[in-house]
């Protein structure tokens, strides 16, 4: 399906192949309402997210007052990419965009859970539907508390059913 951008809508820009799966993983949860949300295909590395971001959305998130974004990224180690590409952000959009990923990359999430990236994304999804941070708390997404409180108070009215 697709979204609606007239209506509340996310769109999801992950950095690469293995971040799209756990975004995939994440549409799968059942209470989600699919019609608001949508994965864009990956580009390529941190540093295309924000290029491609900051050259291609940033208009389009101005003429759409209802669309809001996930950055999904690698951190790589480096704890202040979050402030960094914060720094790349008009103040004007802000409030509606939310830098997400896990600490190393989720390759190395995946092999300390011995679970799928989808199965990933979809239990970060559940963490967001149940009032608990679950799968949040884990050391490799900690670092993620304050853009996801932002975002969960932000899309989960009309993210959820």
């Amino acid at each position: 399906m697709s979204i609606n951008k007239y209506k509340p809508h996310v769109l999801v820009l992950p950095e690469d192949h293995a971040n799209a799966e756990m975004a995939n993983g994440f549409l799968l949860h059942p209470q989600l309402n699919d019609r608001s949300i949508q994965v864009l295909p990956y580009v390529g590395g941190w540093t295309a997210v924000v290029e491609k971001f900051t050259k291609n959305f940033i208009p389009k998130m101005r003429q759409y007052p209802h669309q809001w974004f996930v950055l999904l990224m690698d951190f790589d180690g480096t704890a202040d990419r979050l402030n960094y590409v914060k720094e790349q952000l008009p103040e004007d959009i802000q409030d509606r965009v939310f830098v997400l990923g896990v600490l190393s990359e989720p390759e190395e999430l995946r092999n300390d859970l011995g679970q799928s990236l989808e199965w990933i994304g979809e239990s970060l999804a559940a963490s967001c539907t149940d009032h608990t941070h679950g799968l949040w708390d884990h050391a490799l997404l900690q670092h993620n508390k304050s853009e996801l409180t932002r975002m969960i108070a932000s899309v989960k009215p009309f993210l959820f059913r």
